[in-house]
């Protein structure tokens, strides 16, 4: 049974996980959930979403949502395909966790907050608070300095192997680079660019940054 992933073309929980679909060659099936019909929260998607937010997928009856568990499980279950994503030496893994915890928390915050006030708030019809922009992004240059001490040692966030923890970064960074934001806090931090330049380049987000069909 193919599986099946059901979310939005250019939702950014949904990109992460088709960018690591892509990425082990995985065959799947789209299935597109109209967020602005509100499709999301009918009654027979929230029955296998109760939080009413896309993605997840539908593995052979195995129901799964959100996306950086989604990804883990499809890098574990494919595991002999493509890059390894998730290191399996116990150190390696240890610095993978650090990594994916360094996304979540020191990365994810600022971005999405940014694309929320500078786009998704203005498409539902509210106000980008100007001061808050600010606030979130003076964060993140800060945080994405610690990044260049982190990148002027090691390839990727991880260690000299890209994994997940660096894939995760692509689809809000994508947005704060687009050209009704333009915030760009890569280019300027030659070990972050180098890095940015790497991931973004792999032929894996190549196939869905522009949205999925």
């Amino acid at each position: 049974m193919v599986l099946k992933l059901y979310g939005y073309p250019s939702s950014t929980c949904t990109l992460r996980v088709a960018v690591v679909l892509k990425e082990k060659n995985v065959p799947f099936e789209f299935h597109m959930v109209d967020l602005v019909k509100g499709e999301h929260k009918a009654p027979g998607f929230v029955a296998h979403q109760p939080f009413g937010q896309v993605p997840y997928i539908d593995d052979d009856g195995l129901i799964l949502f959100e996306s950086r568990a989604i990804a883990r499980y499809i890098a574990t279950k494919y595991a002999s395909q493509g890059d390894a994503l998730i290191p399996t030496d116990l150190k390696k893994l240890a610095l993978f966790e650090r990594a994916a915890s360094i996304e979540a928390f020191n990365y994810d915050p600022y971005v999405s907050g940014l694309a929320w006030e500078l786009k998704f708030k203005v498409w539902f019809g509210g106000k980008t608070d100007e001061a808050h922009v600010k606030a979130l992004h003076d964060q993140l240059k800060a945080k994405l300095d610690a990044y260049e001490v982190i990148l002027a040692k090691q390839k990727y966030l991880a260690g000299d192997e890209v994994t997940l923890a660096d894939l995760f970064h692509l689809p809000y960074g994508s947005i704060l680079l687009a050209d009704d934001i333009k915030i760009d806090e890569f280019s300027s931090r030659p070990n972050v660019a180098r890095w940015w330049k790497d991931i973004t380049s792999r032929a894996s987000w190549q196939a869905v940054k522009g949205g999925i069909a």
